[in-house]
């Protein structure tokens, strides 16, 4: 989805240069001015949240309700600014209106200006938690866009193994609820199976609540293979994604690998497969895939 920044095949206009230094600040992540402004955006954005958070805590609001009413009106002025200059320096302004970004950042500064027409929508104000969503930009600003795009495939890939898993969990938790229900009862708190499937599911996810507690011998013998199980709940799934971490990593190593090239000159190993000349010495690098015929060379 469109956030802004130009990809192939995206319906883009022509920009002023005064836009484009714009865009270059707001957009462009890479750019020293960019990360000074995403560093100062995170900063702003934590701050309004914060103010949120506080505002919620009732002596506080008793004490403070109208300096920080004027605090969020400051915050809220200043994201409208930067949304309104996003959408003028953007070069596909639909695309990131229409993003998951854009969105977001017209739904935090929503709520406080529908409050000034309809009093009822206080309760909305709470929408502008939302903020911090726009944190995730620091993903790009840190260059961990990569790390979360291995741990999200390997999520998608343990999505069918996770699934089994826990529809296993599921018929257990089954049949650990009906059999405290059997062995307990009505008399000890567990009044029905789905009650009695609930305590097993807290049971089991070592969570224990203690609402409900099985009272005979054979209950409690139940209760502790229940807790002893419980903590594969915790260990399967870890180990099911953390496989295909490992998975993911060892094939981008050996992508990297198959695609690096010794210079010629000071023999630096060049990772980028992007790259035409050694940024040690400057030197050309030899093309993807060749390897210089010393290094084939048999010693006699």
């Amino acid at each position: 989805m469109a956030t802004g920044i130009i990809t192939p095949g995206m319906s883009i206009r022509e920009q002023t240069p005064l836009q484009l230094a714009f865009y270059r600040v707001i957009f462009g992540t890479e750019t020293p001015a960019g990360k000074w402004f995403d560093i100062c955006l995170i900063m702003v954005i934590l701050a309004s949240v914060l103010v949120v958070m506080l505002d919620s805590i009732p002596r506080y609001n008793e004490s403070y309700a109208l300096l920080f009413l004027q605090i969020e009106w400051g915050f809220t002025l200043l994201f409208t600014a930067e949304y309104l200059v996003r959408l003028w320096c953007a070069p596909n302004r639909k695309g990131y209106a229409l993003s998951v970004y854009g969105v977001v950042d017209l739904l935090a500064l929503l709520p406080t200006y529908i409050s000034l027409f309809v009093p009822q929508a206080a309760s909305l104000l709470i929408i502008r938690l939302l903020r911090i969503l726009r944190i995730f930009r620091v993903l790009r600003l840190l260059t961990l866009l990569d790390e979360a795009n291995d741990l999200a495939r390997a999520l998608h890939n343990s999505t069918r193994k996770i699934f089994v898993f826990f529809s296993l969990m599921m018929i257990l938790t089954t049949i650990f609820g009906c059999l405290i229900y059997v062995i307990e009862g009505p008399e000890h708190g567990f009044n029905s199976i789905p009650h009695s499937i609930y305590w097993a599911i807290v049971t089991i996810t070592t969570v224990g609540y203690g609402d409900v507690t099985p009272m005979t011998p054979l209950g409690q013998a139940l209760a502790s293979a229940g807790m002893l199980i419980g903590y594969a709940v915790i260990a399967v799934p870890t180990g099911i994604v953390t496989a295909e971490l490992t998975l993911s990593q060892r094939l981008k190593k050996e992508r990297l690998i198959r695609s690096s090239r010794n210079c010629t000159t000071c023999a630096h190993v060049e990772t980028d497969p992007g790259a035409h000349y050694c940024r040690h010495c400057g030197s050309q690098l030899p093309a993807p895939g060749h390897q210089p015929e010393t290094e084939h060379k048999e010693t006699s």
